[in-house]
């Protein structure tokens, strides 16, 4: 089976990728986390904790560790970039009574990330609302250093802007095997990032969704591998 994976003699070094958006340099982690470094501040998207037991509720069953295995995965990004401030990007609960149902030890994790630091709430479709259980601030989107910050991209081709929402993934085509993996899109003016949550799925960036944001464009997509990010020529790229 194909496997991006690259002869590295340190394993660490492929755990970030540093590129630029509208002049600002930002450093994509394997986690699928956003580091903006000039502003300290962590980026994450559609978190959507509690997708397992919303599942559950209506009779589907999924394994009910979604929300710890994200947690964990998030501290790992923490852990690795000290910022001082987490923005999440929308969608981070599944729906409106997630945070009814989120266990009191996750509860009490998500304190524990959120000690000593800003943590911001951006709004999505899935969580319009976040418990002031769960701390932090709420906003519907937020404008940093010349750039918005929202969950659901403008259907345009606007500029100065990051969201989430599209949970965008690459379908690959290389020697005869072919794999999909979520990525980060945008066209050094505009960025899409990839779904955070355990039990996220993704939609090809070839999908027409993506046209209205970036049409015939040149895309930058950087794709999560099992070891590293790489970006990877548009050439390579399959449709469903």
């Amino acid at each position: 089976m194909l496997k991006l994976a690259a002869d590295r003699f340190d394993p660490r070094d492929g755990t970030t990728h540093a590129f630029t958006v509208c002049g600002k340099v930002l450093i994509a982690d394997i986690t699928g986390s956003l580091y903006w470094p000039a502003e300290r501040a962590l980026l994450v998207a559609d978190l959507h904790l509690e997708k397992g037991s919303s599942h559950a509720a209506r009779g589907r069953m999924l394994p009910p560790y979604d929300t710890r295995a994200t947690l964990v995965k998030l501290a790992e990004a923490i852990d690795r970039h000290a910022p001082e401030t987490i923005i999440a990007l929308g969608d981070s609960l599944h729906d409106a009574r997630a945070a009814d149902r989120i266990e009191d030890d996750d509860v009490r994790i998500i304190a524990m990330l959120q000690e000593g630091r800003r943590w911001i709430w951006i709004t999505g479709n899935h969580d319009p609302e976040i418990a002031p259980s769960l701390g932090g601030t709420v906003c519907a989107e937020l404008a940093l250093s010349g750039i918005t910050l929202r969950h659901a991209p403008r259907e345009a081709r606007v500029t100065h802007e990051i969201g989430g929402h599209l949970h965008p993934s690459a379908r690959i085509s290389l020697y005869g095997h072919t794999i999909r993996r979520p990525c980060f899109i945008g066209n050094g003016r505009r960025l899409v990032m990839p779904a955070f949550g355990a039990f996220t799925g993704g939609l090809n960036v070839l999908d027409k969704a993506f046209d209205p944001l970036f049409g015939p464009d040149g895309l930058n997509v950087i794709v999560i591998g099992q070891e590293g990010l790489y970006p990877i020529a548009t050439r390579l790229l399959r449709p469903e």
